[in-house]
């Protein structure tokens, strides 16, 4: 049932975004491994990192998009399930180094054996298992969420009252992170990674590895939300989103509704996460920066509210222009040009990029289905009836 609900809510502009991530995902790692250094098609490993990035952005963005575009939850902090992925992650990294880092101790990760650490906190048992870390990846956020998200809509918090506990919650998780003695590096964070299941994470072939598994990663993620917004559940989420009082008062109840998107978006954010981190080789608690959250928002409305395709394409086309922009003599600026970018897209482009181009293509694309189906039924010999003098 699941697989012919996701097929069934596959359009053909879907499937041409999942068959262009695809080849993306095969293309570019066997560019990089298959073919010698210096040839005009070899991708060099820094950009399959780079653009490896970019699709754990495009991942985060889908999950924003999913709440914000369909629902109406718009999430000022997003990123703190994205960073608490990142987090488990880099758990299990860090519990690989053993014995090869600065301090040689087998168990303690080095900042603890620097802050003088008697032991290995509780809760780091079991992230030396990869498959314990793979559930921690989804299971942090998505209590988190599941959590934050029953008292909120509980309560019945909605609009911008939403928004900025969202913000003040990823701000918390900030200064929590920031703290020696919270047991996750401090301001410094987990670095220094080493392996991945056995493999060296700066190697040419674990880094195409990983961009090959983003992109599979996103493409479930579409998938995911695709199946959701086409079926029963995505019409009510759409209802919640532009009537939630009326939606209430046919019977619905709102908040499960709410919860169980909301959920499963931070779980989502959560992969993200984790998938960015050994391809960056850093987390830190500047990940749970609010302004990180909000740059995200950025990218779905740039690329499209409510349009899926759009969100991972502005998270995409944004962080290509911040890497470009930020690379030279208008770096300092890069934020003014962001913000501007904003403006200009609320105000010119409401839709945002994909939002507007379905605007102005679906009465051409009506236009010429009404034209093959005249075509088609002067073939049959069929003619609408002519009405009598």
């Amino acid at each position: 049932m699941m697989p012919h609900m996701l097929t069934r809510s596959l359009d053909r502009a879907a499937t041409s975004f999942i068959l262009i991530v695809a080849a993306c995902g095969i293309l570019i790692p066997l560019s990089n491994l298959l073919l010698p250094a210096g040839s005009a098609l070899q991708v060099p490993t820094y950009l399959v990192a780079l653009w490896g990035k970019y699709v754990c952005y495009a991942i985060l963005a889908l999950s924003i998009d999913l709440i914000w575009g369909y629902c109406g939850i718009l999430s000022l902090g997003h990123g703190a399930f994205f960073a608490l992925g990142g987090y488990a992650m880099g758990m299990y990294l860090m519990r690989q180094i053993g014995s090869r880092g600065v301090y040689g101790n087998p168990i303690l990760p080095d900042f603890m054996v620097f802050l003088n650490w008697p032991k290995l906190p509780w809760y780091w048992y079991g992230f030396d298992m990869f498959w314990f870390a793979a559930l921690m990846v989804v299971v942090v956020p998505g209590l988190l969420a599941f959590c934050f998200g029953w008292l909120a809509f509980r309560s019945r918090v909605t609009g911008v009252y939403l928004s900025i506990i969202t913000q003040a919650m990823t701000y918390a998780l900030l200064l929590a992170f920031f703290r020696n003695d919270f047991g996750f590096g401090g301001n410094n964070g987990l670095t220094d990674f080493k392996d991945i299941l056995g493999f060296n994470v700066q190697a040419e072939g674990t880094r195409a590895a990983l961009f090959a598994l983003s992109c599979l990663a996103l493409i479930v993620a579409f998938a995911i939300c695709r199946g959701v917004v086409s079926s029963k559940l995505g019409k009510v989420l759409i209802a919640i989103r532009d009537a939630e009082s009326r939606t209430r008062f046919l019977g619905y109840r709102v908040e499960s509704y709410k919860l169980f998107v909301f959920t499963l978006s931070a779980c989502m954010a959560g992969v993200a996460g984790a998938l960015y981190v050994p391809q960056v080789g850093i987390i830190n608690p500047s990940e749970f920066a609010p302004g990180n959250s909000i740059e995200a928002v950025i990218w779905v409305a740039v690329g499209g509210r409510g349009t899926l395709i759009g969100a991972a394409l502005g998270a995409i086309v944004v962080n290509y222009a911040k890497t470009f922009f930020t690379s030279g003599a208008l770096a300092p600026y890069w934020l003014f040009m962001l913000g501007a970018l904003f403006v200009l897209v609320t105000l010119l482009l409401p839709k945002g990029i994909v939002g507007t181009f379905n605007f102005w293509w679906e009465p051409f694309k009506t236009k010429r289905t009404e034209g093959n189906a005249e075509s088609a039924a002067r073939e049959d010999g069929i003619s609408e009836p002519k009405l009598a003098e």
